[in-house]
């Protein structure tokens, strides 16, 4: 599903070259698990960006599903996006003035599915990840947790082949950061392909298999022997 080799992306900072990645290379399958952790300044936040298509490599291949992303305009990258990949992030990203049910829906109106499709869609997904009965509250009602539940279902509203989540505990107390992930958790063992930024090995040890960087390359990675996975 995913492949990169050789990805570098170096860019200048005045008169310094930055090298934020160096020739990262590593393939992830459908259905996997994968935590990429690295402390700041590892490359993690600009590796984050190229897999979503936020930003493009300066040399090497970025390929997604067989397609290498680098080939592509603006608009087809934002299609990309918005079709195969879900994000999640920290600071939940809704929309303020939207209740729940309206953020889920956005993706959608932008895949241009009809407005009873979208209201249909959007109210399953809140269901399944528990806020059958928050769906017309606005995030300001809601609580830290909810709103990142909100996130995830937006996320899959147009049933994305990956869901990429940046820090998506960071913003929540432990006990509702562990909720989150355990749903992060159930929607891989239904087969979506989950892949979380973190610099919290904490975090990580949810994830199935972890990539770890340091200095803009791959150190290691290395199968999760031991997830933290109350199901099992």
């Amino acid at each position: 599903m995913i492949s990169l080799q050789n990805v570098k992306k170096h860019y200048h900072m005045g008169e310094v070259l930055v090298k934020a990645l160096d020739g990262v290379s590593f393939e992830i399958e459908k259905g996997e698990f994968v935590a990429i952790v690295g402390p700041s300044g590892s490359g993690k936040s600009t590796l984050m960006n190229i897999l979503g298509c936020l930003d493009v490599v300066t040399d090497g291949v970025y390929a997604l599903n067989g397609k290498k992303i680098r080939e592509y305009d603006e608009n087809d990258l934002a299609e990309i996006r918005n079709a195969s990949i879900g994000f999640v992030f920290q600071q939940f990203n809704l929309l303020p003035s939207f209740t729940a049910i309206e953020n889920v829906m956005v993706p959608l109106t932008y895949a241009r599915v009809g407005r009873k499709a979208r209201e249909v869609k959007a109210k399953t997904l809140l269901s399944s990840v528990g806020l059958g009965d928050r769906m017309t509250h606005k995030p300001t009602e809601l609580s830290g947790g909810q709103q990142q539940r909100v996130s995830i279902a937006r996320a899959l509203a147009n049933d994305p082949d990956i869901i990429l989540a940046d820090e998506p505990t960071g913003a929540l107390d432990s006990k509702t950061g562990q909720e989150v992930l355990r749903l992060l958790q159930s929607l891989n063992r239904q087969g979506k392909t989950i892949l979380i930024i973190t610099h919290d090995m904490a975090i990580a040890r949810y994830a199935r298999r972890i990539i770890r960087l340091k200095d803009g390359l791959v150190e290691s990675d290395t199968v999760n022997t031991e997830v933290n996975d109350d199901v099992q």
